[in-house]
């Protein structure tokens, strides 16, 4: 993993998680729903294992990883640590095929499943002692050629097949909207609710990521289950 200067101090980062914790609450509320109902994901991805550590410290139980190497690195610390005992690991990142078996093998959750392959490779390297791996389905909701996901009309053969794998527990959608779509939220939103009705066998079916910094409020307003925010926590990233 490459040297990471971490850019704010343990004080800053918990005022900075406060307050985005206190924004989802608003936020929750502007919408008239429980403020329980949303999780807060904290993406920790390019930052130590100690910034993690400090947050958890404090009841953060979700972080999110994109790079997956740096993830298992950071895992296997934490591991070690008290602090880390309840930290709940969620995969965003793009799933290539040789890095399956250490997705399944290190994190709760991933949120990036958008082929069969893929999902047949996780849910067959999981290991069995293991509790199921929670999976959401990546939907490319604009259609967007630089963006990864299924499109909305291949969700539905794409369930039919994950729900048959018995080491993986299908938990709902996540999205990455383009920039200028205002109705990106509300349409993944009447999707879900679609899928509810036409799959009333998905046990589990509950989970709606959508949001990020700049757009959480807007996405808890459509009905987000869990915003992923980086920046406004962690501070701003060094390139990766």
């Amino acid at each position: 993993m490459k040297d990471i200067e971490n850019t704010i101090d343990s004080q800053e980062l918990i005022n900075n998680w406060e307050q985005v914790s206190k924004q989802v609450t608003q936020a929750c509320e502007s919408a008239e729903r429980q403020a329980a109902g949303v999780t807060l994901l904290a993406v920790s991805k390019t930052k130590p294992a100690d910034m993690i550590a400090t947050l958890a410290q404090q009841g953060q139980q979700h972080f999110g990883e994109n790079y997956l190497q740096e993830a298992i690195e950071k895992i296997g610390n934490l591991k070690q640590r008290p602090e880390g005992k309840g930290i709940i690991w969620h995969y965003i990142g793009s799933i290539q095929r040789n890095k399956t078996r250490d997705i399944a093998e290190n994190f709760d959750w991933v949120q990036t499943v958008e082929r069969d392959i893929i999902a047949k490779r996780l849910n067959d390297q999981r290991p069995a002692e293991m509790l199921p791996l929670n999976v959401l389905i990546q939907v490319n909701i604009d259609n967007e050629d630089s963006k990864s996901g299924c499109l909305p009309e291949q969700l539905s053969e794409l369930i039919t097949d994950i729900k048959g794998y018995e080491r993986l527990q299908l938990r709902g959608l996540m999205i990455i909207p383009a920039k200028a779509d205002t109705n990106a939220f509300a349409r993944t939103k009447q999707l879900f609710e679609e899928i509810q009705h036409s799959h009333p066998e998905l046990n589990g079916w509950d989970t709606l990521s959508m949001g990020m910094s700049g757009d959480m409020s807007e996405a808890i307003a459509n009905g987000s289950t869990m915003v992923r925010v980086g920046t406004a926590i962690f501070g701003a990233r060094d390139g990766h």
